[in-house]
């Protein structure tokens, strides 16, 4: 999947594995703000066909548009798109019939798990203490509320249609359909003061990442959120690197260690949306395994084409048990061998197991998590290992550890945004673990 860009330019000199869809003269098309034009799911051909469109800007990495069309559709099978996760839309001619219809626009959206903060009042059965044991009752506080997010990824417009606002039609269109897509599927569990709830009237919100800037998702709804990263360079051999007394500090991450760390990681993430000020609303979208292996697994299929290999190292933890720091990572690819640019060693997601742990106690097991990244990105031919947005804790570390760095915000490329579906503006909502694994 890319991501979101209605205006991307499509070379002319591109060898199609697709047939061509039908053809139609552009004075006979709709505008677009005709209510002719229906926001609908694409037939099999369809969607291959738009998968062909996106292949010169997405695929170069791949060695034919036939392995990039394999990815796609190998894509739709993984965990966290199967069974309904993921959704295909198109923006089309209403009343034509199926495969002979021209698409104008299209898009995809991936369902995730999520959760919103809200408060509640004391029920009058709750004990003297608050803790609302006695009589079922519940003390007043945060609660966690479980619900579905929607991540919108490749948004693309067909170049022979461009420039007729058929991309803003079909956003403007996507926002309050996502509301109701697929609502009522989040699973509760409960942190905090209370039982915790499962939303069921709609879903929670929906966010994308655009490449063109803050401008056209924020008028459609899509509200921009902070888009920065830290950028650290490859060096081969840094991941040998070792911490006082001379032992290596950071330990591998394989696939085998994923499911514990990400259970740990959301029952943590859950405790700290509880402790947030109660005065305003924070969202998050949970770092669950399905969201990791979204990214692994769409890595293995670039490596193992690429590279006739797969890696073994998805990122390092330092420390033990309740008192670990670890990182999980992807190995994202665009130019391929042959171009750098867009090869990122990307760290999806930094735990600090015990946010109470000081920083000096930590700081040597995140500089040889650092250093194991950038090992590990030299020997992938990355340009970069990138750190998304990171928090003020993890900020502290990055500063303390030694490890040059460069701090980049970012004000057009994978600005993260996202459209609240809740009473309050989007722009006084929190998205709290606003990182990397939430992209898609």
């Amino acid at each position: 999947m890319g991501s979101n860009n209605p205006t991307r330019t499509t070379p002319s000199t591109t060898t199609t594995t697709v047939p061509p869809g039908p053809s139609f003269p552009l004075a006979s098309l709709p505008d677009a703000s005709s209510p002719e034009l229906v926001l609908t799911h694409p037939t099999p051909a369809e969607r291959e066909r738009t998968w062909a469109l996106t292949y010169p800007k997405w695929g170069p990495a791949l060695r034919s548009e036939a392995d990039y069309l394999a990815r796609e559709a190998y894509l739709t099978t993984v965990p966290l798109a199967r069974d309904g996760g993921i959704t295909h839309w198109i923006l089309t001619v209403r009343g034509l019939p199926p495969d002979a219809r021209p698409v104008l626009s299209s898009c995809e959206s991936l369902r995730k798990r999520a959760v919103y903060t809200t408060t509640v009042a004391a029920s009058a059965d709750a004990n003297a203490n608050g803790n609302g044991k006695e009589g079922g009752g519940a003390a007043a506080g945060v609660v966690v509320v479980d619900g579905v997010a929607h991540g919108i990824a490749s948004v693309f417009t067909d170049p022979a249609y461009r420039g007729r606002g058929y991309a803003s039609r079909m956003m403007s269109e996507l926002g309050p359909r996502l509301r109701e897509w697929q609502a009522g599927m989040g699973r509760g569990k409960g942190e905090g003061n209370g039982e915790g709830r499962v939303e069921k009237g709609h879903s929670l919100f929906s966010v994308l990442y655009s490449d063109i800037g803050k401008k056209f998702y924020a008028k459609h709804g899509w509200a921009p959120f902070q888009s920065s990263h830290v950028a650290y360079k490859p060096v081969a051999g840094a991941g040998s690197a070792s911490g006082q007394g001379g032992q290596v500090v950071a330990r591998p991450i394989g696939y085998h260690d994923l499911a514990e760390l990400c259970a740990v990681d959301e029952r943590l993430l859950r405790a700290d949306l509880v402790r947030r000020p109660a005065n305003q609303t924070h969202v998050a979208i949970l770092p669950e395994l399905d969201a990791m292996l979204w990214h692994l697994m769409r890595e293995d299929y670039m490596t193992k084409a690429i590279f006739g290999r797969t890696p073994t190292i998805r990122g390092a933890v330092a420390g033990e048990p309740g008192k670990r720091i670890w990182a999980v990572w992807t190995r994202g690819y665009y130019g391929g061998l042959n171009k750098m640019e867009g090869n990122t060693l990307h760290i999806l997601r930094v735990v600090v197991e015990d946010p109470e742990q000081p920083d000096e106690e930590l700081v040597d097991g995140f500089r040889s998590i650092v250093q194991m990244a950038q090992a590990e990105a030299a020997e992938w031919k990355t340009q970069d290992v990138q750190v998304w947005n990171p928090t003020a804790k993890l900020r502290g570390l990055i500063e303390k550890c030694g490890v040059e760095y460069e701090f980049v915000d970012r004000d057009k490329e994978s600005i993260a945004s996202l459209m609240w579906y809740g009473e309050e503006p989007t722009a006084e909502v929190d998205w709290v673990a606003n990182e990397k694994f939430a992209w898609c």
